[in-house]
């Protein structure tokens, strides 16, 4: 209790508001058995990480050391060892049959950056240097039940989910935005499901409708409205009547239909097409889009109202090139749906460096064809390098397709000039920034660098 004369303080105490940092291993994928799923360890407080083949996938912490076991026939029993000497970690070969591949390259000894690829036989792990200690120290997403279609290693994205389990229960509009392929329609089933709502979620994609009939599907149409109508149909906003309407693309609905949708949000009450009596709804709304709206609101092409409205809390799924971590977690689980009858499918080293290595501009939707193509591809054979796309083996060097940011820009010409000053060399600027060789190559094919026209 305060006392006479005290004043309250408008600062806030002081709080460790974000997450210790520490360098993370992450098992990103087994050749002979890419269903297993990955794994990731925290090494904050260890020494030394031993790797070697086991009978299975088992991993065992003392007080300064991490033991991990593969079961992969191309590791030898004790095949390597991560030591942590004077701040820095280094790879070393402990005398094993196949050596030690970091980022492709095979070596006796190397240091550790971050995003440096470590092949031991046919497994890829994955070093990190400064990762959030969030979660448990070790994680492992082994067996059938440890993924589902929102898992994630990545905290970025972790922190999106949290917010949605958050508003999950409640009937406040939800806006998701971010790339196309990032995954939005599974995230508004997700919401949508934890909302225990007793209707069901109507997803309506706004860009496939014909423009003539978008009023007339949305808000239903009675029997003679228009030519063609035929008989009363209740319409996608009534049908989701105490469940969620899932407005996909929502920044493709013309001008017209927005003022007339925005009524339906303000009075939660819709006339058919032809009606003339408002029907109620018990109407929960979640709205999807890759689109600028608060860019399309200044041009005049979306009305600012609507959007207030409609950005009740907004989640914005990051690109899959901004959460890494979950390629692995998804190659797992897309092969498990694309290839059910094949619980003993493989892939090459070749395949797998190439799938982990891509930088996946198109999203999940682009691993999922990629996959799928690869597989068709295989037979029952295992997925090797021919069977991929030619845009993720022959690592090309496009003009970016999007428009960059000014801190993309920035770091586009910062990278040229590093690139230039060791003559297109990148192995040297990935030492040089103390990045991994294959994040280098990502950002290059990200921001359509022409390397050639650098060496020599």
């Amino acid at each position: 209790m305060t006392q006479k004369g005290d004043t309250l303080s408008l600062a806030e105490p002081a709080r460790d508001r974000e997450a210790r940092r520490a360098a993370h291993l992450f098992l990103e994928l087994e050749c002979d058995r890419p269903l297993a799923g990955p794994a990731r360890w925290r090494l904050s407080s260890l020494d030394r990480v031993r790797l070697g083949r086991g009978g299975a996938r088992r991993s065992e912490t003392l007080p300064r050391d991490l033991a991990i076991e593969v079961p992969d026939g191309w590791m030898s029993v004790e095949h390597a060892e991560l030591v942590h000497v004077e701040g820095r970690w280094i790879a070393r070969d402990l005398g094993s049959k196949n050596k030690v591949v970091l980022d492709g390259q095979q070596v006796e000894e190397g240091e550790l950056s971050d995003g440096t690829l470590i092949q031991l036989g046919h497994t890829f792990f994955r070093f990190r240097t400064d990762l959030p200690s969030v979660g448990p120290p070790s994680l492992d997403l082994q067996g059938p039940g440890a993924i589902d279609p929102l898992t994630t290693l990545s905290v970025p994205f972790q922190a999106v989910l949290d917010r949605a389990a958050a508003v999950a229960p409640g009937r406040v509009p939800v806006l998701l935005i971010g790339e196309t392929g990032t995954g939005k329609e599974v995230l508004a089933r997700n919401i949508h499901a934890q909302s225990k709502r007793r209707g069901p979620l109507i997803p309506v994609n706004c860009g496939a409708i014909p423009s003539n009939l978008v009023e007339a599907e949305l808000f239903g149409h009675k029997k003679g409205a228009f030519t063609g109508a035929a008989q009363d149909r209740p319409g996608w906003v009534r049908a989701s009547d105490g469940g969620t309407l899932f407005l996909d693309e929502i920044g493709d609905l013309p001008l017209n239909v927005q003022a007339a949708f925005l009524r339906v949000l303000q009075e939660s009450e819709v006339v058919p097409v032809g009606g003339q009596h408002p029907e109620s709804l018990d109407l929960r709304v979640i709205a999807a889009t890759h689109r600028d709206l608060k860019a399309m609101v200044r041009e005049g092409t979306f009305r600012h109202d609507l959007l207030a409205r409609l950005e009740g809390v907004t989640l914005e799924l990051p690109p899959l090139r901004d959460r890494p971590e979950d390629v692995p977690v998804l190659l797992t689980l897309l092969l498990r749906k694309l290839a059910p009858e094949r619980p003993d499918v493989k892939l090459t080293p070749a395949a797998a460096h190439a799938l982990l290595a891509h930088d996946w501009p198109l999203n999940i939707r682009e691993l999922e064809q990629a996959l799928a193509g690869s597989l068709a591809l295989s037979g029952v054979g295992a997925i090797d390098l021919p069977h991929l796309p030619r845009t993720v083996i022959e690592a090309p060097e496009p003009v970016p397709t999007r428009q960059l940011s000014a801190a993309e820009t920035r770091h586009r010409e910062e990278l040229t000039h590093l690139l230039s000053e060791h003559g297109g060399n990148v192995t040297a600027v990935a030492k040089a920034l103390g990045k991994g060789r294959t994040q280098i190559v990502r950002w290059i094919k990200r921001y359509g660098i022409d390397v050639k026209s650098l060496r020599g």
